[in-house]
């Protein structure tokens, strides 16, 4: 553990509990260097952005590989880094807890885990999710510097959309000892409001384009992530301009300004 970390733990532990704030999500070097040019405050990785960088879908990453990504994106910026470790690599709590030491001696100074096993494809039941939470709050706990830990109760995204198990849910993971909390896929400022009301600590919302900012914050969240919406956007962007030269040589797509000389400034 490094004096700098030591200063940016601290700094994002304190972005929790002053004004909300957007936490954008960079898919590699480049974007987190434009993210922090642009005044953000912190940054968190996105899974499936980084593995898109790789050519793979969501979930095809392994932890050595997002080792070397926060390696990576630590020493691009001086930005506090909180990473999407998915369920940790593994169905244990000993995963999860290991998941997060790896990570934070990479460099990171913040971290989630989600209730999903992708290799099973199902939720967790929730005792069982809670030993991991619990797992992964110890580890974080014992790193020697502020690390803030995220715990994801991911129903809404995997076909579960039960609010009341959610909420359920995400008070088991507060009470196991997580920093922070999030269900990714609240589509409405009603169930975020619902979310924030019943639990203690800070809530994370995942943006979506249909929701505001200022409704978001409303609801009673305090961090606003994208995660790899900012990728796909730029992916979409990039595959419009190849497919009009492709299909009639037109190069217009190409004539948009660039401001890397500013973003990468040091």
């Amino acid at each position: 553990m490094s004096e700098r970390q030591q200063e940016k733990g601290a700094r994002f532990r304190a972005l929790h509990e002053g004004e909300p704030f957007v936490i954008p999500n960079p898919w590699d070097a480049g974007t987190a260097r434009v993210l922090e040019a642009l005044g953000f405050e912190a940054l968190a990785t996105t899974s499936s952005g980084f593995a898109f960088t790789l050519g793979r879908l969501d979930g095809s990453v392994n932890l050595a590989e997002i080792e070397a990504h926060v390696r990576m994106l630590d020493a691009a910026t001086s930005l506090p880094l909180s990473v999407d470790l998915e369920n940790g690599y593994g169905p244990r709590p000993e995963d999860a807890a290991e998941a997060i030491r790896r990570v934070a001696a990479a460099g990171a100074v913040g971290g989630s885990i989600e209730d999903y096993d992708r290799e099973q494809g199902r939720l967790y039941g929730i005792e069982e999710a809670v030993e991991r939470v619990a797992a992964a709050a110890e580890a974080a706990r014992a790193l020697g510097f502020p690390f803030t830990f995220t715990a994801r109760a991911e129903n809404h995204l995997h076909g579960n959309p039960d609010l009341d198990d959610t909420i359920a849910r995400l008070r088991a993971y507060e009470a196991a000892g997580a920093d922070v909390l999030f269900a990714p896929g609240l589509r409405e400022p009603a169930e975020i409001r619902a979310v924030c009301e019943a639990v203690e600590r800070p809530v994370n919302v995942l943006a979506r384009p249909d929701l505001t900012h200022a409704g978001i914050v409303a609801a009673g969240a305090q961090r606003v992530s994208v995660g790899g919406a900012l990728a796909w956007a730029a992916a979409e962007g990039a595959a419009a301009a190849a497919e009009a030269i492709r299909d009639s040589g037109d190069f217009s797509g190409l004539r948009a300004p660039t401001r890397v000389r500013q973003w990468l400034a040091e």
